[in-house]
């Protein structure tokens, strides 16, 4: 039996994959769909043995490692954050996502949550495994993220349903841009509603490509961002409409205050003179 175990996390949100390939020698340029990929010859010298292990690295911030051990793991994403200096303050976060691949030829061609097996090995496994796991660990991060963001904004509506609202600004132009770079993510970056090349040139690809991003639930889970993104889109809009009013009030009292305060001088100017 053969057998491949599939890791993934997220290090940044962008990382450059010239920049990288460059260092290990591999001259090409590389479109935003296209993944790195580590095997033999570059894995020799940052971990021992590199026979029948991968590294896929992607442009919006995934790494996928294939049959590596954790200390392995550790070791590979730190000397990637050496060679390209902007990923020195980045540290691998909480969101990971795990994957086994086996093949024997007793097998069945079956995909389970967590495993797939088939009684062949066919090379474009792991290229379609590797970029489902990467989008689904960057999307796993996106969604806490939102979650996070939905809660902070429960907050300030119950301080507002108190009669109080004191988020300035600053605050909401924050918030607005978070929203709007979840949207630009999901759809710009990890390219969500979007078939890998391959996919459209073969269509074995394809039906493994829709699979597997089934098996995984990508486009229920896209529909449920862009739902929450357009709640907190409407939330913020709210937010502003608010702002703009309390700052309308305020010149409002300052104009009626100006209005009074000649009056004021006004009424001293006539007693002084009479």
């Amino acid at each position: 039996m053969q057998s491949w175990h599939f890791r993934s996390l997220v290090l940044c949100n962008e990382i450059n994959l010239n920049a990288i390939a460059s260092h290990f020698g591999i001259n090409r340029k590389f479109k935003w769909e296209d993944p790195l990929i580590l095997s033999n010859r570059q894995l020799s010298g940052i971990v021992r043995e590199t026979e029948n292990k991968w590294v896929y690295i992607y442009y919006f911030g995934a790494l996928v490692f294939i049959n590596m051990e954790f200390h392995e793991i550790q070791d590979l994403t730190k000397y990637i954050k050496n060679v390209d200096p902007n990923l020195k303050n980045n540290v691998p976060n909480e969101y990971i996502d795990e994957y086994r691949l086996e093949v024997d030829s007793q097998y069945d061609y079956s995909l389970y949550n967590d495993l797939m097996t088939s009684n062949e090995f066919i090379p474009y496994y792991l290229d379609i495994i590797s970029l489902i796991l990467a989008k689904s660990t960057s999307l796993k991060k996106i969604e806490t993220d939102i979650d996070r963001l939905l809660d902070g904004i429960e907050n300030i509506i119950n301080y507002l349903d108190k009669g109080k609202f004191n988020m300035s600004d600053h605050e909401i132009s924050k918030t607005s841009a978070k929203v709007l770079r979840f949207k630009y993510n999901t759809i710009s970056y990890l390219m969500l509603l979007d078939k890998p090349k391959a996919a459209w040139d073969n269509e074995d690809i394809e039906n493994f490509y829709i699979q597997i991003n089934s098996l995984f639930d990508l486009e229920e889970r896209y529909k449920k961002i862009s739902h929450k993104t357009g709640i907190l889109q409407d939330i913020t809009d709210v937010f502003a409409s608010l702002s703009h009013e309390k700052r309308g009030t305020k010149l409002e009292i300052m104009v009626i205050i100006l209005i009074l305060f000649e009056l004021i001088i006004s009424i001293v100017e006539f007693v002084l003179k009479h």
